[in-house]
């Protein structure tokens, strides 16, 4: 039974140090996904195992996923996962898994791929009608919100700007229960003309804000293709793709709120809102 020194374990080494975490799996072209639930989209997604390190009692639920990997599954006690891991793996089991290419902008936006692997559910989809932008988040968790947000209300893809975070890192995924499997997405190479590329393939773009001055989102007349830009965390969208948006729109706030303080909703909330507007029928707009 391997030990949490044992150097085949590497890939799960130091997996609450951020930093480490990006250099390795940048470096191995890896990513963790926890738990069975999740270990099993990422296989569904063909994403190829590399390894799997769980504890005992997960052995029989997982034994189709680890038929045939031989001697790359590692089963140990609890106490030696949490060593390993640096925190209790409630769920038991990790995986890890290897990266695939991500497609191009426009490939996601033609609808010539499918998930995050460059098509890794093979064939062609429709082209995206509604799609997300996300500039500048950088909480994972946050990041795999907005991916869980999208697929449960039908979003057809995310784009990413470049300092975005990564989709694929441990928490993103936890947190998106495999959402960012399912979810075609890309990352712009270009922030600065990132907005150009949603124009020349057809998208109307709309900025959201939590300034209320911006026409509340439900009553604004949305084009047959639409991309809804969310800001990072602390300071919103820039003030260059405000300005390049087609439209600033809000999420009305209630004006009592706004006497105690509250003036805006965190980002996922704010996603989860918007994208259930975004998915409105073109004909069901209010004129």
């Amino acid at each position: 039974m391997p030990n949490a020194s044992d150097p085949r374990l590497a890939d799960y080494a130091n997996l609450r140090d951020v930093e480490l975490r990006k250099s390795l799996e940048a470096e191995h072209g890896l990513f963790i996904a926890e738990g069975e639930k999740v270990i099993r989209r990422a296989v569904a997604a063909g994403y190829p195992v590399r390894s799997v390190l769980l504890t005992r009692r997960w052995v029989d639920s997982l034994a189709d996923v680890l038929a045939g990997l031989g001697d790359r599954v590692h089963v140990v006690d609890d106490d030696v996962m949490e060593e390993i891991a640096g925190f209790p793996v409630h769920r038991g089991a990790l995986a890890s898994m290897e990266r695939r290419e991500l497609p191009a902008v426009a490939e996601v936006l033609s609808g010539t791929c499918h998930a995050s692997g460059a098509g890794a559910a093979g064939g062609d989809a429709a082209p995206p009608r509604r799609v997300l932008v996300l500039e500048d988040l950088v909480d994972h968790g946050n990041v795999g919100a907005i991916f869980r947000c999208a697929a449960a209300l039908g979003v057809g893809a995310v784009i990413l700007s470049p300092r975005c975070a990564d989709p694929l890192y441990r928490r993103s995924v936890k947190v998106s229960m495999g959402a960012v499997f399912v979810i075609p997405y890309a990352r712009m190479d270009n922030w600065y003309d990132g907005l150009a590329e949603l124009r020349t393939a057809g998208f109307q773009t709309l900025a959201l804000t939590p300034d209320q001055s911006a026409a509340p989102m439900d009553e604004v007349a949305m084009a047959e293709r639409v991309a809804l830009l969310l800001g990072s965390e602390g300071d919103g969208l820039s003030s260059r793709w405000l300005h390049e948006a087609d439209q600033p729109v809000c999420i009305p706030m209630n004006p009592a709120a706004m006497g105690l303080g509250v003036d805006s909703l965190n980002v996922v909330a704010a996603a989860a809102i918007a994208c259930h507007s975004l998915m409105r029928r073109p004909e069901a707009i209010p004129r």
